[in-house]
């Protein structure tokens, strides 16, 4: 969809400004009214990571005067697979701090504004205010809601991406012109139905592929050119090289944007969207040992003093590169489809492990309710473990 331009242009560019931006000057679709506004322009990136790294390099290279980073996160070397922005040097530095330097090694022209703080319902709104547009990079449901209730709620342009292994999505959201992502997804998915980047993987590259689109996307709306992913959702398949368009329609009955909005104001997005589904909270609770007891039941184990069968639900990816000593590869898909149910022993108490406990706490359910009992489930998983008892073996 054609959109009117986004902000104004700015009085001028300087001698240097023109030198620096000529190959978009004499584009005739941007040329120099175009250039200005994106000077003129003050954008927000939610997020430093994937998706955030291209984009903001990509924002700071086309001319955007203006350019906030929200972002708490500091730099781990598991990061640089994909995060570009940041380097081996940066590895343990703030990540909002990381990016700010090299956006002004990019271009020293743009005015960097850092809100190294977590996003939520107290500050969403008072940070957006400030911006023209929002680029959203972040890899969890709660914060687009939360994302997409404000832009909502404000009148504010919404570029959003998302990733996961081989495939990404992208799309426009301004209901002030068209849908929103409420739009597009009314509810979240259950809990641990669908896995982050942190459990599945993500192919590097995939974030420059959607965090350029998104930065094509946020020049078009900002300058008025061209037609926009408003009203389209944007599928790529990486293994297949394919892209294709999906439309998408303002929904009459959206709870924010729609003709009787339910959500005229911020909600609780963490419970609206939840982390682990309550069957599971439930069967966690009384039922979670720490890494440190597992430690002490596998040593009374190695003297014969126990038994008891230590199961791993994570994929077999994650398994080939950390597991803890003993442990038995049992995927989390296998007990959800009750194909792995069948095969546990009845004589021997049963313990499940995970990356950090939200897999396991799911599979601990299902355990339950098959009639294991006294399963109980390690806390913090694998990353704990390595943290706490193992700090050689590596993690991701």
């Amino acid at each position: 969809m054609s959109l009117p331009p986004l902000v104004e242009p700015a009085a001028d560019l300087s001698v240097d400004e023109v030198r620096r931006y000529s190959r978009h000057l004499i584009i005739p679709d941007v040329g120099m009214a175009g250039q200005k506004r994106l000077k003129n322009a003050k954008v927000l990136c939610v997020g430093a990571g994937g998706l955030g790294s291209p984009s903001l390099m990509y924002l700071a290279a086309a001319g955007v005067g203006t350019l906030g980073i929200v972002e708490f996160d500091i730099v781990d070397e598991s990061n640089l697979q994909r995060q570009i922005i940041h380097g081996q040097s940066d590895v343990g530095r703030s990540k909002a701090e990381s990016a700010r330097d090299s956006v002004r090694e990019i271009n020293p022209y743009v005015t960097v504004n850092l809100h190294e703080e977590r996003l939520d319902s107290s500050n969403v709104m008072e940070l957006f205010q400030q911006y023209d547009l929002i680029v959203d990079g972040t890899d969890n449901f709660a914060t687009r809601y939360l994302v997409n209730d404000a832009c909502v709620l404000l009148g504010k342009p919404y570029i959003w991406g998302s990733i996961y292994r081989f495939d990404g999505q992208a799309s426009v959201f301004w209901s002030e012109h068209g849908p929103c992502y409420r739009c597009l997804y009314p509810e979240p998915p259950p809990p641990g139905m669908v896995p982050s980047c942190a459990e599945g993987g993500v192919l590097g590259v995939l974030c420059g592929s959607i965090g350029s689109i998104q930065v094509t996307e946020a020049i078009k709306v900002l300058t008025g050119i061209g037609e926009t992913l408003l009203g389209r959702l944007m599928i790529y398949d990486a293994l297949e090289m394919s892209y294709r368009k999906v439309k998408i329609r303002k929904d009459p009955n959206c709870a924010i944007c729609g003709e009787n909005p339910t959500v005229t104001e911020l909600i609780d997005y963490e419970a609206f969207c939840g982390t682990i589904s309550d069957e599971a909270a439930i069967a966690a609770m009384n039922s979670t040992i720490s890494v440190v007891d597992l430690k002490k039941m596998l040593d009374d184990r190695d003297r014969g003093e126990d038994d008891f069968l230590l199961i791993d639900v994570r994929e077999p990816g994650e398994y080939e590169i950390v597991q803890i000593p003993g442990s038995v590869l049992i995927p989390k898909g296998q007990f959800l489809d009750g194909s792995a149910l069948e095969d546990l022993p009845t004589d021997k108490r049963v313990i499940i492990h995970c990356k950090l406990g939200g897999r396991s706490a799911e599979v601990l359910a299902v355990v339950k309710g098959a009639g294991f009992s006294d399963a109980v489930h390690v806390g913090g998983g694998v990353l704990a473990w390595v943290n706490q008892i193992e700090p050689d073996k590596p993690t991701y």
